[in-house]
């Protein structure tokens, strides 16, 4: 039976559990062969959830968006991660100061900022209509009931006694977070990669259970092992024990040019050495 529980995250709408598990499965047995520690596949499940933000009515495979149909808080979220970009690359990504001298209206705004961040290397080989479908998952996911229920009951069908560790990875992480709290009687060893709870208002105010008086609800388990690259833009606060409280192991990591890849993630010695101590 599964001792690890490994949540993915956002634009993974095409592909199914066993294609999570054969992608993630090779690094994370990888990182843990390197500090002398050897599990099975079997001890690795990867719950999939992304089907449920694929449209069934188009014949093309292929999801388009356009700009000028991002709603508030897409274009709050795309405003969010253009700051970061800002920062990691002030010479190759401007901001909203360099857009704002053109005098141009909100549907010129989303579209500027779209292809803004698409110059990032942390889009590099995502399209302008991959990345606006991102947006509108977590957006969904934080704002759609149904949604938010669906995904987590995939999730909790794996979420068996078996499982030590839970992993949650973008999207994932938040995801994870929530399903803790229907599981308070079997606490587990909890890490997040590239995890976008610090984001505040989109994300870490709209948290179920809601924080409270600005600090957020410390999860059920035995331990949180926070870990974040330093140029991952979805990872904004890449410290999340001022938020939630002490007691998070704050981790931060250089993936190299994929920042907020999940196999790089998994394949840290900062992984390996967390895991290995809860297994």
């Amino acid at each position: 039976m599964p001792r690890i529980l490994a949540v993915h995250g956002i634009g993974q709408q095409y592909k199914a559990d066993e294609v999570i598990h054969s992608e993630w499965w090779p690094y994370l047995a990888g990182g843990l062969h390197n500090v002398n520690v050897d599990i099975v596949k079997e001890d690795l499940v990867c719950p999939f959830y992304g089907h449920l933000f694929r449209k069934q009515d188009l014949l093309s495979g292929d999801d388009k968006y356009d700009p000028k149909d991002m709603t508030t808080e897409e274009i709050a979220l795309m405003e969010a991660l253009l700051e970061e970009a800002v920062i990691q690359e002030p010479g190759k990504v401007a901001g909203r100061e360099v857009f704002a001298q053109q005098h141009l209206g909100t549907p010129q705004w989303a579209q500027w900022g779209i292809r803004m961040l698409s110059r990032s290397k942390f889009f590099v080989n995502i399209s302008q209509h991959m990345m606006m479908g991102d947006l509108k998952q977590v957006v969904r996911y934080m704002n759609d009931k149904a949604i938010r229920e669906a995904v987590i009951e995939k999730v909790m069908n794996k979420f068996t006694d078996d499982v030590k560790i839970v992993i949650g990875h973008s999207l994932g992480a938040v995801v994870a977070y929530e399903c803790l709290f229907r599981k308070p009687e079997h606490p587990v060893c909890f890490i997040t990669m590239g995890s976008p709870l610090g984001i505040n208002n989109l994300i870490f105010d709209k948290l179920r259970p809601a924080p409270q008086k600005g600090k957020g609800t410390w999860p059920p388990v035995k331990n949180w092992t926070n870990i974040a690259d330093k140029a991952d833009l979805v990872a904004l606060n890449k410290k999340l024990d001022g938020l939630f409280g002490p007691g998070i192991t704050d981790i931060v990591v250089d993936n190299g040019a994929h920042a907020h890849d999940g196999t790089h993630y998994l394949s840290s010695s900062a992984i390996a050495k967390t895991i290995a101590a809860n297994l």
